[in-house]
């Protein structure tokens, strides 16, 4: 074999391997499913809200875990450097019966968020692609109206919705198991979030008495599903 014919070779090989490289790149990958988050309630506990709500027999607890789902689009520039739209849902109520007691007409509570920001992704030639990303957008949160009874007299709340600023840090790993799919093994993000608590379940149980709770909470949220790539 010539030189000029092994160098032809060696070309059209590195160009093929260039190319491949390439298309393993998608430039869009779309993902889906299901998230856990820990919530920073900032100081609300059973006893705040039996001694504020006047509940002498102790009716009232408190939960952090919540269910929900979360969703990303994400758009890469380069072979590392992207940018992504996050979606989340969880649903549950903070407020809870406490073990002695099985309270009527407590609030249903849901919470929204909608963050963008830049994701850079570390690929190499392994089958999973750890990433990181730093989000910034708003995060919403609701509870349904109803006359909670069961405990020591009845205690009405309102409907009551807040949205605030939100920022949101973290990362995970996607395990690439086809050129269009790969499953996220793991997303674990902190979720800053802005509500004003006090102000928050005062406007819920129509009180002046909630004080001390917190206006910056730490929210722990962890993902795990399926990435669509394009």
């Amino acid at each position: 074999m010539t030189r000029l014919a092994f160098g032809k070779i060696a070309l059209v090989a590195l160009l093929a391997t260039f190319a491949f490289a390439q298309d393993s790149i998608p430039k869009m990958q779309v993902f889906g499913g299901y998230s856990l988050e820990h919530a920073d309630l900032g100081g609300l506990k059973a006893e705040v809200l039996n001694v504020d709500l006047l509940q002498h027999n102790g009716p009232f607890a408190t939960t952090n875990n919540f269910n929900g789902w979360s969703a990303e689009a994400q758009y890469n520039a380069n072979h590392w450097f992207g940018v992504v739209a996050d979606f989340g849902g969880r649903y549950g109520s903070p407020i809870i019966s406490a073990s002695n007691l099985t309270l009527g007409g407590l609030p249903k509570g849901t919470g929204y968020s909608f963050l963008v920001g830049p994701v850079a992704s570390f690929r190499g030639k392994t089958r999973i692609t750890p990433f990181i990303h730093a989000l910034f957008g708003f995060d919403r949160i609701s509870l349904t109206g109803s006359t909670i009874t069961g405990g020591t007299s009845p205690v009405p709340a309102l409907a009551t919705t807040y949205t605030d600023a939100a920022v949101m840090l973290g990362g995970g790993a996607d395990f690439r198991v086809s050129r269009h799919f790969s499953i996220r093994l793991a997303q674990l993000d902190e979720f800053y979030t802005t509500h004003n608590l006090d102000k928050y379940y005062d406007n819920v149980f129509d009180t002046q008495m909630f004080h001390g709770l917190a206006t910056h909470e730490h929210n722990l949220r962890v993902s795990s599903g399926v990435v669509v790539r394009f």
